[in-house]
Order: C-alpha cells, then sequence, then structure tokens
C-alpha cells in the first residue's frame, strides 16, 4: 500500500511555518514529522494568514499543485487536514476550484464551519465600532478572513459550497474550561460560550462538526497543533498521539490507502 501525500494547511493569522535563515518554526509543530514518520509524503502549505476564504483557497490550490509536482506525484489524490480558517479554504477549493479529483478526503480539526460568535464581536466592536475595517482598508491590509468567518456569512458559505461525492468529509472538534484556555483566549471562549456553548477559546464543538465527527479532544485551539506560540512540552505526547488517531481512523477506513 502506497501513502498518499497528506497536505497540511493553516489557519488564520499564521504562516505554515516561518523561517530565518537556518531556523525554522513549524504552525504544526511535531506533527508534520510525526505524519512523515508514518510514511506519509507531506506538504505544509504557506498562504495569506488573513485574507478571506476565496483567496487562501486559490493560493492553497497553488501551493499544492506546485508542491506535489515537484515531489513528482503530480496526478495522485492527496488528504488534506486543515486547522481552523483552513478548514473553509479546502472546502472551498475542493467544490469551487476544481479539486474534488484530486482530494481522497478532507479533515478538519476546529474549523468553524459554522462561524464563530466571537468573530462576530470582532466584526462589530472592533471592525465597525472602533474603526478597524476602515482603517484595515485604507493600509490596505487584506482582513476579510474575520468577516467571512462571523456566522450569517458561514450560512451562506455553507448553503453554496456543498460537499463533493468522491470526497471523505471528517472532523475533530476540541474543548476546555475556561480557566484551561491561555488568558489571551478567555474573553473569547466566554463569548462562545454563551452563544454556543463548549469551545476551544474560538471555534465551539458545535460549529467545528463537519462531515463524519471523530470526536471533541480535551485541548483549547492552540494546543491542538502544539503551537510552538504558547510551548507546552508536557501536552506534546498526548497531541501527537491524538494526531496519529486520525491516521488511524483514515487508515481503518480505507481514506488512506492509494491504489
Amino acid at each position: 500500500m502506497t501513502m498518499p501525500p497528506i497536505i497540511l494547511h493553516h489557519g488564520i493569522l499564521s504562516h505554515g511555518d516561518w523561517r530565518l535563515g537556518p531556523l525554522r518554526v513549524s504552525y504544526f509543530r511535531g506533527i508534520e514529522w510525526a505524519i512523515a514518520n508514518r510514511g506519509y509524503p507531506v506538504v505544509v502549505t504557506n498562504v495569506h494568514p488573513t485574507a478571506g476564504v476565496a483567496r487562501r483557497a486559490r493560493q492553497l490550490k497553488e501551493v499544492m499543485l506546485a508542491r506535489l509536482d515537484a515531489m513528482n506525484c503530480p496526478d495522485e489524490k492527496v488528504i488534506v487536514i486543515a486547522h481552523s480558517l483552513g478548514g473553509l479554504d479546502a472546502r472551498y477549493m475542493i467544490t469551487h476550484l476544481g479539486m474534488a479529483s484530486r482530494v481522497k478526503a478532507l479533515v478538519t480539526i476546529c474549523t468553524p464551519h459554522r462561524g464563530s460568535s466571537f468573530a462576530d464581536w470582532c466584526v462589530e466592536h472592533v471592525g465597525n465600532r472602533m474603526g478597524g475595517l476602515q482603517l484595515m482598508k485604507l493600509l490596505r491590509i487584506d482582513v476579510q478572513a474575520a468577516v467571512d468567518v462571523r456566522v450569517k456569512n458561514c450560512v451562506e458559505f455553507n448553503a453554496t459550497t456543498p460537499d463533493m461525492a468522491g470526497v471523505k468529509y471528517y472532523s475533530v472538534s476540541a474543548q476546555r474550561p475556561w480557566k484551561q484556555i491561555p488568558i489571551f483566549g478567555r474573553h473569547a471562549h466566554k463569548i462562545i460560550a454563551a452563544a454556543e456553548g463548549p469551545n476551544d477559546g474560538l471555534v465551539s464543538v458545535a460549529s467545528a462538526q463537519w462531515g463524519e465527527h471523530l470526536g471533541t479532544w480535551s485541548a483549547d485551539h492552540w494546543l491542538t497543533i502544539n503551537s510552538p506560540l504558547i510551548p507546552r512540552p508536557w501536552e506534546t505526547a498526548r497531541i501527537l498521539g491524538l494526531w496519529m488517531t486520525i491516521l488511524d481512523r483514515l487508515e481503518e477506513k480505507g481514506s488512506s490507502a492509494e491504489d
């Protein structure tokens, strides 16, 4: 059995990795290596950190095809594992950019499929009342992502972005109590908890479920990717183990086998 390439696609406010000379810091810290050690070719994407879903999806397609071509596997079907906003990018790419024939399965982790009430709060208070959106427009900084993940916009997105036949859709959610959320994420956690219920500090369990739900992890949004921004080495083994369970499930379901 030949393992298909796995595309790791990052979320908002970040790149797939940062490089400064010989220094490299990955968004998926340790995760890409753990997947590669299972025999999967791995591609880590880099797209615009705050652009809207349509723009990021086009960049995702370009990066993915270019990297696969460079790896001498231009025609292979892939598995896309996308975190946070990246899951919406991937869905858009599959449905609207002619990529359903290239994707075997999509796994979304903590993706706001039904939007985020915190995005609603940010756009209303910071974007409109405080003039943040107008300022970003004047500075020519694309922050469409914040608008795209508003609840009402995700309702429209879901209505116009149906799942595609031949692609298997899976999802993972996460949640932790307010006191276990990093301090900078507690305000968002409160807002989302009041409107949507249990959440990971940015995305609710209910919003994160799409396709076949593979479970709810005990983790905050940043811990699900073992984020280098908040190093918690005592959690690394557990988080990597959870990621390996995704591969286990895909292999059990036949989604990871390439003919």
